[in-house]
């Protein structure tokens, strides 16, 4: 394409925006709608994911360590905890560091086990995929020297149960929402390019080809979305900077979970926001001014 016939094309699509006010108005109208919601959920969906990677990430098995077990046999049982398949991190914590967490915990009257402990010495262990923590507590188990290996069976099983589900029904909601944008959009454009139909069939009568015809309403559509996604790119942002800014010194209070850092995670967000915007627009124009080529 030559740069005179690509700089006609630019003007044409800014032109056709600015005379059709109205049809213009509409398609931006349902652009910055359907953005405004597919940004806002992504936003959502995105903090929820990483609230369930922490709470995965916080998933421990804690290996309690028999009684008889002397030093040896207690660096021999690190030692094949350490290379068991499966194994992140390996903790060691003494039956003496174990009832001063119950002593700051639940008070000074257990300082009286203090003379006579009776706890035992504690293996702390993560997997290296917290899904695979029941796989890994049963190879632990086996091994010499362990008197019992806690993970909270069937409590972590359900845990990864509705985490795997609430990812997989946010991850359909998400596409299921795009689809409907898609739609919305396309449709909303199809009605603009119809009311210039005629348009279209006279450059296709006097020899236009199908692409020099198209590229106009492309560009349209790509202007089209960038402008829908204005608005929403800004509430989106000012929005999660309110909550985050709000939300986040709480959270930090609970050491529970955090919301995504501001930065970099909303010009993501933006980024997406505007891409899916360009996209959205140009492949609407594309669909909706096919049908009219065929004359």
């Amino acid at each position: 394409m030559k740069a005179r016939t690509a700089q006609r094309h630019f003007k044409d699509s800014l032109k056709s925006i600015s005379r059709n006010g109205w049809m213009t108005f509409a398609s931006v109208s349902a652009v910055t709608v359907t953005l405004l919601l597919v940004g806002v959920f992504v936003m959502i969906m995105m903090n929820l994911s990483k609230v369930a990677d922490d709470l995965e990430k916080d998933v421990e098995i804690k290996v309690i360590v028999e009684l008889t077990a002397d030093e040896a046999s207690i660096t021999k049982l690190k030692d094949e905890i350490t290379h068991t398949t499966g194994v992140a991190e390996v903790k060691y914590s003494t039956k003496e560091d174990e009832l001063k967490k119950l002593i700051l915990d639940f008070g000074d009257d257990l300082r009286l086990f203090e003379q006579q402990n009776p706890l035992h010495n504690v293996f702390v262990v993560k997997a290296k995929n917290p899904q695979e923590t029941e796989v890994v507590a049963k190879k632990i188990d086996r091994l010499d020297n362990t008197f019992e290996v806690k993970y909270g069976e069937g409590k972590i099983e359900r845990l990864f149960s509705i985490l795997n589900t609430s990812r997989n029904v946010g991850l359909v909601l998400i596409l299921a929402l795009l689809f409907t944008a898609m739609f919305l959009i396309s449709n909303t454009i199809r009605i603009t390019i119809v009311a210039r139909r005629r348009d279209i069939e006279i450059m296709k009568l006097v020899g236009a080809t199908n692409w020099f015809i198209r590229i106009p309403f492309i560009l349209e559509g790509m202007w089209l979305g960038i402008l829908g996604a204005i608005i929403p790119i800004t509430l989106v942002s000012v929005l999660y900077y309110n909550i985050y800014k709000m939300l986040e010194p709480k959270l930090a209070q609970g050491n529970l979970f955090k919301l995504l850092d501001y930065s970099p995670f909303i010009y993501q967000v933006d980024a997406l926001i505007l891409l899916m915007g360009v996209l959205i627009g140009v492949w609407g124009s594309f669909m909706s001014v096919r049908k009219f080529l065929r004359v």
